[in-house]
């Protein structure tokens, strides 16, 4: 019994290295007209499901930005705090199934995300309808 509680116990183990590095982390995001680096967002697991909240921003004149262009709970609530990534569910290498909002213009789009360069970026994909009508960024993992 106890040979087999071990084995069983490998193949977890095992099964979660053959499933790769995950999105949680901190996460350096950028400005998609500047390309200059914007803020840190915090993706963590809840459920199953993963999650992305804007941890600080670093322009100092954002720090105290509210969303009031947000059309939904998060209207004219502080953006640093905020969650904008919502309800993503991993599916092999990749992640799908949620959304992501832009605080600058309050839109909420459908959201894909997947690792690159082992595990160190993150190219995530907005977009309405199918992920072709839409945008990428790449955030970069922090240390």
């Amino acid at each position: 019994m106890r040979t087999l509680c071990l084995i069983a116990a490998a193949l977890v183990a095992l099964a979660a290295l053959a499933a790769g590095p995950s999105i949680a982390g901190r996460w350096r995001t950028v400005d998609d007209k500047t390309g200059k680096p914007r803020g840190i967002v915090l993706i963590y697991e809840q459920d199953g499901q993963f999650f992305g909240k804007i941890e600080r921003s670093l322009d100092p004149k954002e720090a105290n930005q509210i969303c009031d262009q947000c059309k939904d709970e998060r209207k004219n609530k502080p953006v640093t705090g905020m969650v904008i990534l919502r309800h993503l569910k991993r599916n092999g290498d990749e992640y799908g199934g949620g959304d992501i909002l832009d605080p600058d213009n309050g839109s909420v789009y459908r959201c894909k995300a997947k690792l690159a360069e082992d595990g160190n970026k993150l190219v995530l994909r907005g977009f309405i309808g199918i992920s072709l009508l839409g945008r990428s960024q790449t955030w970069t993992r922090e240390p």
